[in-house]
């Protein structure tokens, strides 16, 4: 019997630095990577260009079953059109975290996410990948950041791109998302019980990936 593919999980609020943590880990190491919440973003994308309500369950359930999606280097095509950067606005953003609260379009994305996990290894970015998707992962790392923080680098990033931003309209968006994510009845947003936990306000994030790389190296002998 062969042994399982390594994991890391890396779970926590929007904003809090976990996609540039995964991919920067990702890269040290070698491993693939799973950004669960494109998935979600897609979802929510593909619902919103059919026209289903967001109060249709079946339906958007029914829209993430035969999500067409391809993932070509660093962009994302959705039916064959490119999204890669739709899917990253704040609007995106907030109807991934609707669609994500329904129990069965997280069913449909299970068995996808979990088809990941393929050597050497995988690096999973999200909500609930250390307590519902990989909850044997050796390393489970919950990060999160005040929501004043992760609107200062959303607003920040915005900027850069040219595109109009108001933070106090950005933390009021992420408190709001904190608590649909947080409340919701499917996979909450909660660090798993041997998760630990990374309060990224004001840290630096080549300091957060170092933390993360001992831990893979204690469970999974990777180098440092």
């Amino acid at each position: 019997m062969t042994d399982p593919v390594p994991v890391i999980t890396i779970d926590g609020p929007s904003g809090s630095g976990k996609g540039t943590v995964t991919q920067l880990v990702a890269r040290r190491l070698g491993w693939r990577v799973l950004d669960s919440g494109a998935l979600y973003r897609l979802v929510g994308l593909a619902t919103s260009k059919s026209g289903v309500g967001f109060d249709n369950h079946n339906k958007i359930s029914d829209i993430a079953n035969k999500l067409n999606v391809e993932f070509n280097g660093e962009k994302i095509l959705l039916d064959g059109e490119d999204v890669t950067d739709v899917i990253r606005t704040e609007a995106a953003g907030n109807d991934a975290s609707r669609v994500a609260a329904m129990p069965a379009v997280r069913a449909t994305l299970l068995d996808w996410q979990r088809q990941y996990a393929r050597a050497p290894g995988l690096v999973a970015d999200g909500r609930d990948m250390g307590t519902t998707v990989f909850p044997a992962a050796k390393v489970k790392i919950f990060l999160t950041a005040s929501a004043q923080e992760r609107a200062k680098r959303r607003h920040k990033q915005l900027k850069e791109k040219g595109l109009p931003a108001n933070l106090a309209a950005l933390t009021a968006e992420i408190e709001e998302r904190d608590a649909r994510d947080r409340g919701r009845a499917a996979s909450p947003l909660v660090p798993a019980p041997d998760a630990i936990e990374i309060d990224s306000t004001g840290m630096d994030i080549d300091r957060v990936v170092e933390i993360v790389l001992r831990q893979a190296h204690a469970a999974y002998a990777t180098p440092l």
